[in-house]
């Protein structure tokens, strides 16, 4: 077994070599990011103790390149603060563990011994068998997260929690998880809670018998019986009406339910899949959803992140739309103008996968005939859009965000702008490297780092 040890403190790398050759373990320090990540890159470490604050980065920011190595160790974060923001982005991240210094030897050998051990156990058992993503795209690590939760879920029968923020491709996932799993051959029902009246959503559930009310000429059975051994989806499962979440949950327990009007039971071996771009947990603290019902619904929970939380992924979502549109028009696929291509990267897409894809169709009609898209075939909402965030950035460099949007998330202003800094420097500095590490006192390997996480060309 191999440990990598990353922290600035000599002391600290000192003391947990020391700790770790104890335990009869190889081990190898590093004094800073770069030179950690170029190590780990290596390969053949089983357990990486990474530290938050180094001089030449942030450790929580190298965590998805650190978790996306073919090997993909283990990772113990080592922190001299007890931040628990930082702590919730390291567990959000895939850390093993997240130890506060000076942390006890005991607490320390535990939490590597359990690493270790789960790692060896990991290795041995099979995991689940690769699934079919032809509909999904996305190579970031937040993607690749999602895939294997949907490989872990298409090798299960639990119910499925989908959240995230419209047009963020929830039910994709759903029908990807629905087509690789034992219940293929079954049907996939799609149920839209928000087109459901209060008055009906019984009916159109579990069905209703010829005579149980006005209008109920005929038998018929509801969503609930068509998705008898396949998958049931609930989509924006938020706006099913309180009044039948009770009733739903026995379904969902017994599945077994009485049509309305009907005096006898019948059965559906359905699967669950819901999908929300509301807060659940919000809403049961609000009383507006069943605490009950949330628990049944996620057991298997899986967040998509918005667009703009992956703008790596653009590039491939607009080379895959341009490839749809033109297989649909039986002419060769459009390429993308360099300008057009930057443009796109440095939206922020509210609207997410579903707006790019419109914004992609709609710039291939304003190109008509023309093989090249240019910025000039962009909506100009988009171009507008690009032009006022890069305009508002004052004298200082900072920018400025206006009250009506709001402020980003930390996460997403400090990828903006290193962003940004990556291509000013690319421009300064004509693409050569050894004047971009000059000016900008990176190692090597971190700048090929940054530069492939953020699709820098050079």
């Amino acid at each position: 077994m191999n440990i990598l040890i990353i922290d600035d403190d000599a002391d600290v790398r000192a003391t947990m070599e020391s700790l770790v050759r104890r335990m009869d373990l190889a081990c190898d320090t590093a004094a800073g990011l770069g030179e950690g990540l170029a190590k780990a890159r290596c390969g053949g470490y089983d357990v990486v103790f990474l530290d938050v604050r180094l001089p030449d980065g942030n450790g929580l920011d190298a965590l998805p390149v650190i978790k996306s190595l073919p090997d993909s160790p283990e990772v113990i974060i080592l922190t001299g603060l007890g931040d628990p923001d930082g702590a919730e982005l390291a567990i959000q991240g895939g850390v093993w563990d997240y130890l506060v210094k000076p942390a006890p030897v005991r607490e320390t050998m535990l939490s590597l011994k359990r690493a270790l051990q789960y790692r060896q156990e990991k290795n041995r058992a099979k995991g689940p068998r690769p699934i079919q993503l032809s509909s999904l795209v996305g190579t970031s690590s937040r993607m690749r997260q999602c895939f294997d939760l949907a490989a872990q879920a298409a090798a299960s029968q639990a119910a499925v929690l989908i959240t995230g923020e419209t047009g963020t491709g929830k039910e994709l996932f759903a029908r990807a998880i629905h087509d690789n799993s034992s219940r293929a051959g079954g049907s996939f029902v799609v149920v839209d809670c928000a087109t459901l009246t209060e008055s009906l959503v019984e009916g159109t559930l579990l069905g209703h018998r010829k005579g149980a009310f006005t209008g109920a000429d005929c038998d018929r059975d509801g969503l609930v019986r068509l998705a008898d051994g396949g998958t049931l989806f609930l989509d924006e499962v938020g706006e099913l009406p309180l009044s039948i979440q009770k009733s739903f949950l026995r379904v969902l327990q017994e599945k077994r339910f009485r049509p309305v009007g009907a005096s006898r039971e019948v059965t559906s071996d359905f699967r669950l899949i819901a999908a929300t771009n509301r807060n659940l947990e919000e809403m049961v603290e609000r009383g507006a959803f069943r605490q009950d019902l949330l628990f049944r619904i996620k057991t298997v929970h899986m967040t998509l992140p918005p667009l703009r939380e992956r703008i790596e992924d653009v590039g491939l979502l607009a080379a895959r739309r341009l490839e749809a549109l033109a297989a649909d028009n039986g002419r060769p696929p459009k390429v993308m103008d360099s300008e057009f291509s930057q443009i796109i990267a440095a939206y922020s897409w509210p609207g997410n996968v579903r707006e790019l894809y419109n914004v992609m169709e709609r710039a291939v009609i304003a190109a008509g005939d023309e093989p090249t898209l240019f910025a000039l075939h962009l909506p100009q909402e988009v171009r507008i859009a690009v032009t006022r965030a890069q305009l508002s950035r004052g004298a200082s460099g900072e920018v400025v965000f206006s009250t009506e949007g709001g402020l980003p998330t930390l996460r997403a202003f400090k990828e903006a702008r290193e962003r940004e800094y990556l291509e000013l420097l690319r421009r300064e500095c004509g693409g050569e490297i050894v004047r971009m590490l000059d000016v900008s006192g990176l190692s090597r390997s971190h700048l090929y780092a940054l530069l492939k996480k953020y699709g820098v060309d050079i």
